[in-house]
């Protein structure tokens, strides 16, 4: 759909600019004639202009989960207060700053030019996922707009906690090993040769461990480029590979059977799934569309193929205790509740109940994950820098004892 840029005067007789999304000149007028505003020139964005705006809110862009979530709960509240749809999109367009506010904006324009919020936020998939424009399809149906936005602001706020939560539990460790790291390479690279080029020269043998020491020194000051090639070849090698259906399906298996992590990561998609597929059944949606939605939201494939098998085997009317068991990420108490809520029709309550519980033990596995993984790392970086101060110091005392 083409893309005009506008300046115009607002009532306050004070300069506006920015752009506008129409089918039409005539369109773009009328639609800027409705927030107000007072043309003084229309025009049509550059072809330069256009793509630059797919680039920064296309489907690759980094859309802020953050920016989202704030967004439909703010309209969630805003709308349950008598507001309407217009309004309440003018209000947020003006609150919101940067690239989200132009998507606030290009919201707005649509949803005035006669089709749907659905239908608009589709065309910014990198911002609201199917899983959101689903809820807010079935919302806008069945005429509860409000309370559809609602249970997804609810969903999206626990689901930011979650990967906060799981985030957060890893910045410290990851920190503390950038910092050991950096601080090795530099005593390796810099200290260590200056210290041993004296002993060096002395003629006399180094112990073992200073050898190893200076093996290795001698390994980054004069390879360090052959290094960084090697390392960017497996990166690039296994990004490749995790491109793959094969290669991350064999990944995503491998992930769930690491000691610590693999549990966390196998409770983290249980309640994903669990408050996911809750969220779209209570929306109204069929649930062979739910699952399916769901199935894109969970990030391992062990799980989207155990979906897959649970949907078979529910469409098909059999007992769903049996795929979901042969899946092997289940719990047998996940598979239990899963059963008896399909049967008893109660399918929604015993999702939710899952999530709670699920969510409860992804926050103490992820603090019991951070207390383990602290202590170790200090340790073990520790350990690496003790040695590399013992092995450059062990050749000065054993010349010390000589002399």
């Amino acid at each position: 759909m083409p893309v005009f840029e506008y300046k115009a005067m607002d009532m306050d007789s004070s300069s506006a600019a920015g752009t506008v999304v129409a089918d039409t000149p005539a369109q773009a007028r009328e639609l800027l004639r409705g927030r107000g505003l007072t043309i003084m020139q229309l025009a049509k964005a550059a072809k330069a202009n256009r793509r630059s705006l797919r680039l920064g809110l296309g489907r690759k862009a980094r859309a802020s989960h953050v920016q989202s979530t704030e967004f439909v709960g703010e309209l969630a509240t805003l709308l349950e207060a008598g507001i309407p749809l217009m309004s309440a999109l003018g209000t947020l367009a003006r609150q919101h700053k940067g690239k989200f506010q132009t998507v606030v904006k290009q919201l707005g324009d649509r949803v005035s030019s006669g089709i749907s919020l659905a239908e608009a936020m589709s065309e910014h998939d990198a911002y609201f996922d199917e899983m959101a424009i689903s809820i807010i399809r079935v919302g806008e149906n069945t005429g509860s707009l409000e309370h559809a936005l609602g249970r997804l602001a609810e969903f999206a706020e626990k689901a930011q906690q979650l990967r906060s939560r799981v985030t957060t539990a890893l910045i410290y460790p990851a920190i503390v090993a950038l910092v050991g790291v950096s601080v090795s390479i530099f005593l390796m690279t810099y200290v260590v040769p200056n210290l041993l080029g004296t002993l060096g020269k002395a003629g006399k043998e180094l112990p073992a461990a200073t050898q190893i020491v200076k093996s290795i020194s001698d390994l980054l000051r004069n390879w360090w480029w052959l290094m960084i090639l090697a390392v960017a070849g497996v990166v690039v090698g296994a990004r490749m590979i995790l491109q793959t259906d094969r290669g991350r399906f064999a990944f995503d298996k491998f992930s769930l059977r690491v000691p610590i992590i693999g549990p966390l990561i196998r409770k983290e998609n249980t309640s994903r799934m669990a408050v996911v597929l809750a969220a779209l059944l209570q929306s109204g949606l069929q649930f062979v569309e739910a699952i399916r939605i769901t199935r894109q939201t969970v990030p391992n494939r062990v799980f989207r193929k155990a979906l897959v098998d649970y949907e078979a085997a529910v469409t098909a009317g059999r007992d769903v205790a049996g795929p979901l068991e042969a899946s092997g990420v289940f719990s047998p108490m996940v598979v239990q509740m899963l059963a008896i809520g399909q049967q008893a029709g109660q399918l929604e309550q015993m999702l939710m109940k899952l999530s709670k519980a699920f969510d409860q033990q992804v926050s103490v596995a992820t603090t019991r994950l951070t207390a383990v993984i602290e202590p170790l790392l200090i340790v073990m970086l520790a350990m690496l820098v003790g040695f590399i101060a013992f092995a450059t110091i062990l050749p000065i005392l054993e010349v010390s004892n000589v002399l």
